[in-house]
């Protein structure tokens, strides 16, 4: 006969083996795609120059004009879509922060109704909204995540996207372009430690998915390859046409 466990001991079971992922990545996930942004988009750049067979120093200094020119837009995109976001929620915290000084009986009661479509019982729903509308501050701040869904304490810094993606695509973006700086005089070098850049950034993407490292590697050295492949097509059909 099964010896049934007791409550504290499914309860320390339950604690130690219910876990979840990231499901919001984190930093690694913007910090990912910004480096395979970089790397996509600087690899398809130089393969497409290359295409039109230009001189070594032409591609070098196409990477580094994509490499610089694709970091300073995207940190300057960050910073102005992160700016905005900010100042629209902080417009609407300060519209609910004005309710609750004019209106704080309102607040409470549209508080409480909230914990009853939730279920709670109408006369504990009043109660918990009384006890958590002593703290005007607690009260913003209940009222926004229940309300807006945000948390006023955690909003995101313009200027920490805006350095964090500038970092990650220079850095993506690099890759192809190093083998010419460490003295490569042609492309396979460039292609190869871009191709093993494109597998490794699939992998690491892994970590906030449920699919397994080599599946993302893979369709990511594909979907790079794919555009390095058709930009390297045109370059060569151009160059033909313009010589």
């Amino acid at each position: 006969m099964a010896i049934i466990e007791t409550e504290a001991t499914l309860h320390e079971a339950h604690r130690d083996n219910h876990t979840h992922r990231d499901v919001n990545g984190g930093w690694l996930r913007p910090a990912v795609f910004g480096a395979m942004d970089g790397l996509v988009s600087n690899l398809a750049l130089m393969t497409g120059v290359a295409g039109g067979s230009v001189s070594q120093q032409t591609i070098v200094i196409t990477g580094l004009a994509g490499l610089a020119a694709g970091a300073f837009s995207m940190a300057a995109g960050e910073y102005t879509s992160v700016a905005s976001q900010r100042e629209l929620v902080e417009a609407e915290l300060d519209v609910e922060r004005r309710e609750l000084r004019r209106h704080p009986k309102d607040e409470e009661r549209e508080l409480a109704a909230l914990y009853e479509s939730r279920g709670v019982e109408p006369e504990l729903a009043r109660e918990v909204a009384r006890q958590l509308s002593r703290d005007p501050e607690q009260a913003l701040e209940i009222h926004a995540r229940e309300e807006l869904g945000i948390d006023p304490g955690d909003l995101p810094s313009p200027a920490v996207a805006a350095v964090s993606s500038f970092g990650s695509f220079a850095l993506g973006a690099l890759l192809p372009v190093l083998p010419y700086l460490l003295g490569a005089t042609m492309l396979w070098p460039a292609l190869l430690l871009a191709m093993l850049g494109l597998f490794a950034c699939g992998a690491v993407v892994a970590k906030v998915t449920a699919r397994s490292w080599w599946f993302s590697g893979l369709r990511q050295l594909a979907l790079g390859g794919a555009a390095a492949g058709v930009t390297y097509a045109l370059g060569s059909l151009f160059g033909a046409a313009v010589g």
